[in-house]
């Protein structure tokens, strides 16, 4: 159903029909891609790390393959352009579902008692009456998170459906500064899991002092490792950006979004370790409203008139939106940062939230 709404907005025929075939494909994958998350969370949440590591460094590997096989028409697939794209994400989607339930027999698994009893095997599993308390709980702590992250995709998506107005060189100068932000984001992203994850354990070994240490050990990290992305950003920006494009108003373009972009990253990593510390406190409701506010409230509206010259101001175009997306990124890091301050210093907070 994606086709009716890319068609109300004002976009290039050639880029709706592309999404929208991109689209049908990649949902065929959907189903998977849920299980497979669920799987590779309880696994992370146990502090297993390696295998799901393993399981998507090979879903890199199927993904390029597949990518060019259907892209291209290569090794015997059919030509398909940029829905061989979505088919090659809804196969690798299945193939990571596939590996994920190989992982969950392995001892540490079957020890949660996930697929019954104790050390059970997964192949005599059966179903288990809903267990009203403990999915009100799970619900209680990971509606805010999943919003928290809808809200954040959300904003990004609506901002490209926006900056898809001013052309295709703007899109296309977007998509490759949101790619290349997407894969600096990953380290940051994965410290903030680690700092989830090893607050949680010292909150439930009574350790806040440890906790808090965990938090602020994953900020400097993540600090760090920005400041160093951010100045090869600033040093390597053409270069990068022509390895995505030859086209020279779009490697223009996009290398003007990289400057933006070196600052946005040590906000987008500083929020990224910040959020992932309080989830392990279980204080997931105050995260969601701030990125609410900072998203939405201020990116969203701040973006449009930058970026299209509302309320008499220069219209910057796309640079305009990814100063308002930097502006809300900060904003919401700023709040992340007092919450996790005020919260890791109280423990009867923390014990309420732990409830």
């Amino acid at each position: 159903n994606a086709t009716p709404l890319l068609t109300s907005f004002d976009i290039d025929a050639a880029v709706t029909d592309v999404a929208s075939r991109y689209l049908r494909a990649a949902a065929f994958g959907l189903p998977a891609g849920i299980c497979y998350v669920l799987l590779r969370a309880a696994a992370e949440g146990l502090g297993r790390t390696i295998g799901p590591m393993a399981i998507a460094g090979t879903a890199l590997l199927l993904n390029a393959a597949l990518n060019y096989a259907f892209i291209f028409g290569a090794f015997g697939a059919p030509e398909l352009g940029g829905e061989g794209c979505g088919w090659a994400t809804a196969i690798v989607l299945w193939l990571e579902l596939a590996m994920a339930l190989i992982l969950a027999r392995r001892p540490y698994f079957r020890a949660t008692g996930l697929w019954g009893a104790a050390g059970a095997s997964w192949r005599r599993w059966r179903p288990r009456p809903p267990q009203r308390s403990i999915i009100g709980h799970i619900l209680k702590v990971g509606l805010p998170i999943g919003l928290t992250s809808f809200l954040g995709m959300a904003q990004y998506a609506f901002v490209g459906f926006l900056i898809a107005t001013l052309g295709v060189a703007p899109m296309a100068a977007h998509s490759i500064a949101g790619h290349i932000n997407w894969a600096t984001f990953v380290i940051p992203m994965a410290l903030g899991a680690a700092a989830g994850i090893r607050v949680g354990f010292c909150v439930g070994a009574g350790d806040y002092a440890g906790a808090r240490r965990a938090g602020q050990v994953a900020l400097s990290l993540a600090l760090a490792y920005a400041v160093a992305v951010s100045a090869l950003l600033l040093a390597l920006r053409h270069v990068l950006v022509g390895v995505y494009s030859a086209d020279p108003a779009v490697i223009a373009m996009a290398a003007n979004l990289l400057l933006i972009l070196a600052a946005y990253q040590l906000l987008d990593d500083a929020q990224g370790a910040l959020a992932g510390a309080l989830r392990g406190y279980k204080d997931t409701r105050a995260p969601m409203i701030y990125s609410l506010i900072g998203y939405w409230g201020l990116a969203l509206p701040l973006g449009g008139a930058l970026g299209f010259g509302w309320l008499g101001l220069p219209a910057l175009g796309v640079y305009g939106f990814w100063i308002a997306l930097s502006a809300g990124i900060g904003a919401t890091a700023l709040a992340l940062g007092w919450r996790l301050h005020r919260t890791s210093r109280s423990p009867r907070r923390i014990a309420k939230l732990a409830r």
